[in-house]
């Protein structure tokens, strides 16, 4: 296969971005590796919470592998997220309202659909020995694999996205885009309740993890000719953009090759450019959620990329006026079950193991580390929310309730040596502490 024999092409920077002729170069010599000419091509592309200079980059893959390919199209990797509409992927491509076909002529683009039976194939089973074995005996099940069973109707397929420490994974992107991005649920919310085991602070920022090797498990069974253009981004904290629609940044990074080369080389750039070490905890920080995050499902990050450097007994607040829905898919069952710590889950394991692993790892994830005994929760912090959710149904969910008009930046902005932490533009940014306390290590 293609993806075992190519060597990475690439190029990375921690003090500058790439310009528009290396990445051209890249996108060229990959180009070559594809081999379009007379094949179809399926790229798959983050969806509108992530920040990648998405449109640029699309743009210069139609130009060189698109216009040459027997058939290009594009597969949104949404995981569990609510379809894009078509406005919102006009947005996403950074083209005008009806005016797609003028920039990537007859390129179609599809929406993946997690929870559709039909759409997707079964490409094998992970046995419960191998579950065993990569998860150092945390569990041992058999795991069915599924994926989205348009990828089997191309000659080769390509992932398209940016790497950032991520809360389940370690890093986000390369295999990630096949697992959860295209994927069925069986996969998807196991290994998502296997990082909230693990717990989210020992996994973030952690290159590779139980869940990476799983995820990289899964991609071997593919048998597809598959590659991976794997994004580094800077400066990505400037400024936000249109509500539901992922930033624009500069390019640090690009890297073009196998899909586990690929990602590793971008994790290790983003490893550098991505996690702020901080000397001190503090006791208050202020998240505040860029436009693109439009429900507390995505704006959550806000949450684990800043956990590990709250004080404990500290508060992080969420603030984010424009969020007004827990989760467009899953927000009646967390209404349901609310948020909690790992352990109150384990210790009630029979009660709440009917429920969707992966609901149940998002819920962890943002209460954050904590203990259940006797029948009572201590989570280690107090998570706020300052959005446009109603207090009544913040308190039902088991979180703080703010007013987010009652914030004023200026009581966070410059206060490090008071405590007080402000985050403009949080979720991708990575802040860990440089001294790292046992619950954030891992081993």
């Amino acid at each position: 296969m293609a993806d075992k024999r190519m060597n990475t092409i690439g190029l990375g920077r921690t003090d500058g971005n790439l310009n528009e002729p290396e990445v051209r170069r890249i996108i060229a010599a990959a180009a070559d590796d594809i081999r379009p000419d007379g094949r179809r091509v399926l790229v798959i592309i983050p969806d509108g919470t992530r920040t990648c200079p998405l449109p640029m980059v699309t743009r210069e893959l139609y130009s060189a592998v698109g216009r040459r390919a027997k058939r290009f199209d594009l597969l949104i990797a949404l995981g569990t997220h609510p379809p894009m509409g078509e406005q919102q992927i006009d947005r996403l491509l950074g083209v005008s309202r009806g005016k797609r076909a003028e920039v990537f002529g007859k390129t179609q683009v599809f929406n993946h659909r997690w929870n559709d039976p039909a759409a997707l194939r079964k490409i094998g089973t992970l046995s419960a020995e191998q579950v065993k074995e990569i998860t150092g005996g945390l569990f041992s099940m058999r795991i069915d694999v599924t994926i989205n069973k348009l990828l089997f109707d191309y000659d080769a397929v390509l992932v398209c996205g940016p790497v950032f420490p991520h809360e389940v994974a370690g890093f986000s992107g390369g295999a990630k885009y096949f697992f959860p991005g295209v994927c069925g649920e069986e996969l998807l919310n196991f290994f998502h309740w296997l990082g909230a085991v693990i717990t989210c602070p020992r996994i973030i920022g952690t290159r590779i993890t139980p869940v990476r090797t799983l995820l990289h498990a899964a991609t071997d069974m593919m048998g597809i000719d598959k590659f991976a253009l794997c994004m580094v981004v800077k400066d990505h904290g400037l400024p936000t953009v249109p509500h539901g629609v992922g930033g624009q940044a500069g390019l640090a990074g690009m890297y073009f090759g196998d899909v586990k080369e690929a990602w590793s080389q971008a994790a290790d750039l983003s490893n550098r450019l991505h996690v702020t070490y901080v000397d001190r905890p503090f006791v208050s920080v202020l998240s505040r959620a860029p436009e693109m995050y439009d429900e507390l499902w995505v704006g959550a990050k806000c949450m684990y990329k800043l956990e590990p450097v709250v004080a404990d007994g500290g508060e992080l607040i969420i603030h984010a006026p424009h969020i007004r829905e827990i989760s467009v898919t899953h927000g009646k069952l967390i209404r349901e079950i609310g948020y909690h710590v790992r352990d109150y889950f384990l210790a009630q394991w029979d009660k709440f193991r009917g429920y969707p692993w992966g609901v149940l790892a998002h819920s962890t994830h943002v209460r954050g580390i904590g203990a259940y005994e006797n029948g009572l929760e201590n989570p280690r912090i107090r998570v706020t929310l300052a959005t446009g959710i109603p207090e009544a149904l913040c308190r039902k969910i088991n979180l703080g309730y703010r007013d987010p008009r009652s914030i004023n930046t200026a009581d966070w902005e410059g206060r490090e040596a008071d405590g007080r932490l402000y985050v403009p533009h949080a979720g991708e940014m990575l802040y860990k502490l440089k001294n790292l306390p046992p619950w954030q290590r891992f081993e």
